[in-house]
């Protein structure tokens, strides 16, 4: 593929992971469930946010299109919806970036 056939899906689903990554917790919970499935419960502990937190961040994963839900029982276990997602995490955790010291302060950019 050539870097110009990128489509409209690629777009949006790069924008999604983007928007997934926006987020410290969300960031947390993609690390987590890269090495298993976990419940809430258990995310949230390690983690150290609320369940409700976690529920949240949950929903906006799943809407995202990059976890899924695996019914256990009367519980629910959670995984990355794309076998792909984990090794592409972890190249992602390869990356170094050279960060302007007056641009990003960790939790958003003020370059806009």
């Amino acid at each position: 593929m050539s870097p110009l056939s990128a489509t409209v899906s690629h777009t949006a689903a790069l924008a999604r992971l983007g928007h997934a990554l926006s987020d410290s917790t969300r960031v947390g919970v993609l690390l987590a469930l890269r090495e298993a499935p976990a419940y809430p419960s258990d995310l949230a502990d390690a983690l150290g946010v609320s369940r409700q937190v976690m529920s949240n961040q949950l929903a906006c994963l799943r809407g995202c299109g990059l976890v899924e839900v695996i019914p256990d029982g009367r519980r629910s276990e959670y995984r990355l919806a794309d076998p792909h997602l984990a090794p592409a995490l972890s190249e992602m955790l390869q990356v170094t970036l050279l960060v302007e010291p007056d641009c990003c302060d960790g939790e958003g950019c003020s370059c806009a």
